[in-house]
């Protein structure tokens, strides 16, 4: 079997993007509570991401050009990993506070986001792209996939997604995005 090197190179991204959804699954979560989604894309799904990313773009207009130098960034990656966070309080009621309403039940009423969700989609995050630098994977964590995620539903009512595109080139399409 003669394996060259863009076909290792795929399957060794796609390989770290599974391992990076176990990472984001075992990162460590307030209460000990799971309420964290993951998913793979590749294909027509990424490409429709992507489709979405750029209409985003213009949608929102000159303050969002991020979206669509986002997009070409993700257009050149072969994978991206979403994790997503459901908008969810942890029962603490009137002993937190951190949201800046007056229990629980007031954010969820206003349809905010607990605090400890944001930190739990974050520990998710740090886990994923740690993995990912480990195994010189270029990557890079951006709110515009997560966005363009969540208006196609991509992780049903998972709101709080972003999105992490992988790359094995000879150099990042990260760097020098001006």
């Amino acid at each position: 079997m003669y394996i060259d090197s863009r076909q290792a190179e795929e399957k060794a991204v796609l390989d770290l993007a599974y391992a990076m959804c176990v990472a984001a699954r075992t990162a460590p979560k307030t209460r000990g509570r799971d309420h964290l989604e993951t998913a793979i894309l590749t294909g027509e799904d990424k490409d429709r991401v992507v489709a979405e990313m750029r209409r985003l773009g213009e949608v929102f207009g000159e303050s969002a050009q991020s979206f669509i130098r986002d997009a070409v960034n993700v257009e050149a990656c072969p994978v991206v990993v979403l994790i997503g966070a459901k908008y969810l309080t942890r029962g603490l009621e009137d002993r937190c506070g951190l949201c800046r309403f007056e229990n629980c039940a007031a954010c969820a009423k206003a349809g905010a986001a607990c605090v400890y969700t944001s930190m739990d989609l974050g520990i998710a995050l740090g886990s994923a792209v740690a993995l990912a630098a480990d195994q010189r994977v270029d990557n890079r964590i951006m709110f515009s996939i997560g966005q363009a995620a969540a208006s196609l539903g991509l992780l049903g009512d998972f709101k709080m997604i972003m999105g992490i595109p992988l790359s094995a080139t000879g150099k990042s399409p990260f760097f020098d995005r001006g």
